[in-house]
């Protein structure tokens, strides 16, 4: 399973349909608040969590401790149109946590995803 959190509404729906037709069970906010309460509520495990770093409402990185907080063996998949040596300068990429800089293709996308959860 696999928790979206991306405010811009064609960026989430792209990863989204790339998720669904690999496979992937797929629970999608459109916002690091609607995402933290998604986390809370669904029963099942949680096995990658894939956030923009920049949202209104709650950052990322915020959401990251909170899902982190109760579901700890989660992995992270940072997404942002910025650079990684920018987030990283201003301490916003977690240690352990994995990134994708935007814009992205699906098929990298996908690799990504199978190496943040070992299956490639």
């Amino acid at each position: 399973t696999v928790l979206v959190a991306e405010d811009e509404p064609m960026v989430r729906r792209l990863i989204c349909s790339v998720l669904k037709e690999r496979g992937y069970t797929v629970l999608e906010a459109e916002d690091g608040l609607a995402a933290s309460r998604l986390a809370e509520q669904y029963n099942g495990p949680i096995h990658l969590l894939i956030t923009d770093v920049v949202m209104p409402a709650m950052s990322g990185q915020e959401l990251t401790k909170r899902v982190k907080a109760s579901r700890p063996g989660t992995k992270i998949l940072y997404i942002s149109g910025y650079t990684e040596e920018a987030i990283s300068r201003f301490g916003a990429l977690d240690e352990g946590a994995f990134f994708l800089e935007k814009p992205f293709t699906p098929d990298s996308l996908a690799r990504k995803i199978r190496e943040i959860l070992g299956m490639g």
